[in-house]
């Protein structure tokens, strides 16, 4: 017979691997991955558990885009719902490839403890944590997303890591995925390689109606990822990394999620 122990281990450790998979996903979708100059971009943001359908809007943050001459330019249009957030902006008269951002949005804080054998979890800052619970995790969500498109050919400047937070740093241009070849990227964490770090692959039928596809990659010692494409689609990439948060912070730690949604054609 299994000891108690070990049984409420693994029971842990399901929960927690459950918790994860049902845990709403942030995106940000373009209407569109081919643009024109002087032309607008149209964007929807949320948070899903099916991709692209979004079920909460993604919040009041810095919509940003970094234009093919790396400048920083924000959203000017942008309108809140209840289930989604969608933001409009005029492009520039510039040819190349557009960095298009959510921003960073800081969401629940998050408890789970462990008290006689069980796991409970918390979002409600004033629910006391019995005094013989064992905490297990309290962490702040922080979330952004991103995704790239191109007028005319693709570049590369847009494509600068920020080095601050997570992010995806692309070997092989997002703009330029197709059936057969490979994604290559490195994840970053403030600018430093995460090496083991687990990036889970999602491909959405985009009919609405059909469930979306995963699988799951690591990055290497270098901190370099590979997908193989072998399905034409939209994607999108799921990072999540747990780090230390800033004095002052409402918690003790950032549970980090950045996504990127990129586009694979047929050859």
């Amino acid at each position: 017979m299994m000891p108690a122990t070990s049984l409420r281990t693994l029971l842990l450790a399901a929960w927690l691997v459950a918790g994860a998979a049902q845990a709403h996903t942030p995106f940000l979708l373009p209407n569109n991955f081919d643009v024109q100059p002087k032309g607008s971009i149209g964007v929807e943001a949320g948070f899903t558990e099916k991709f692209f359908v979004s079920d909460v809007a993604f919040g009041d943050t810095a919509f940003s885009i970094v234009t093919p001459q790396g400048e920083r330019i924000p959203f000017g249009d942008i309108h809140q719902f209840k289930q989604r957030t969608v933001a409009e902006q005029g492009l520039p008269d510039e040819k190349g490839t557009y960095r298009l951002s959510t921003g960073p949005r800081l969401g629940a804080v998050f408890r789970t403890w462990e008290r006689n054998g069980k796991t409970e979890s918390a979002r409600d800052p004033k629910q006391v944590m019995p005094a013989d619970a064992k905490l297990l995790a309290h962490y702040q969500s922080l979330s952004i997303s991103e995704a790239y498109v191109t007028a005319d050919k693709p570049s590369v400047k847009a494509l600068a890591p920020v080095g601050k937070g997570l992010e995806i740093v692309a070997i092989t241009h997002p703009s330029d995925l197709v059936v057969d070849e490979k994604f290559e990227f490195i994840v970053q964490f403030d600018g430093k390689p995460l090496v083991d770090q687990k990036v889970s692959i999602y491909r959405s039928s985009m009919d609405l109606a059909s469930q979306s596809t995963v699988q799951n990659i690591s990055t290497d010692a270098q901190g370099k990822a590979v997908l193989p494409l072998a399905k034409a689609g939209i994607y999108l990439a799921l990072i999540r990394h747990r780090a230390p948060a800033p004095v002052g912070a409402a918690a003790p730690s950032y549970g980090h999620n950045y996504t990127l949604t990129f586009r694979v054609l047929d050859q």
